[in-house]
């Protein structure tokens, strides 16, 4: 089992992470955000991941912070369960419907932190959630794993939609590209022999 279990404590935000990458989905969530811990649910629900995740921050300023931590935090977690990445698959895509919004999702777990972030949301919150902290948890998230991600909304009317269907995309590819290779014979899969 790739697994790997952390915290993480600053002035502004104490996490803990306990990741199972070869789950079922099963997840207990608490970041303090109502719309993160739904985003972080669809993410652990529909990448196949059982994780348990709890965030206390200091979400009386607001929820940058903890959105932003947690993405460091998951982050590292991911690198820590996949260590050398010796058999997985490396690459996956997706476009996947969400209602009427459309999103097409990338990955390449490569070690270099590359983000590319091209959606533009019609609010600028869902209810309380300011729709911009998904960019940064993703930005944070990436750094600390050290993977490529390219996301891109195609279509999209409705913020919840949209970045409910990133989130799903997201936990899709994280989950086809850290698969084990059924033909694998455990190599790193780059010719320079690491990741």
């Amino acid at each position: 089992m790739r697994n790997a279990e952390l915290t993480r404590k600053t002035a502004e935000t104490d996490i803990s992470v306990k990741l199972n990458i070869d789950g079922s989905g099963k997840f207990n969530i608490n970041t303090g955000v109502g719309f993160f811990d739904h985003m972080m649910c669809l993410f652990a629900c529909h990448g196949g991941f059982d994780l348990d995740l709890s965030c206390n921050g200091d979400v009386q300023v607001d929820d940058h912070h903890s959105c932003e931590d947690i993405g460091i935090a998951l982050g590292k977690a991911f690198a820590d369960a996949l260590g050398n990445k010796a058999g997985i698959s490396r690459y996956a895509d997706i476009i996947l419907p969400m209602d009427e919004a459309l999103i097409m999702c990338a990955i390449d777990i490569s070690g270099r932190a590359h983000l590319s972030y091209n959606v533009t949301t019609p609010t600028e919150k869902v209810g309380t959630f300011d729709c911009e902290l998904v960019r940064e948890f993703f930005e944070a998230f990436v750094r600390c794993s050290g993977i490529t991600l390219h996301i891109k909304m195609l279509d999209g009317e409705n913020s919840h939609h949209i970045i409910e269907g990133i989130f799903k995309a997201f936990a899709r590819v994280l989950s086809s590209a850290c698969r084990i290779c059924d033909t694998s014979d455990r190599r790193i899969p780059s010719t320079k022999g690491v990741l």
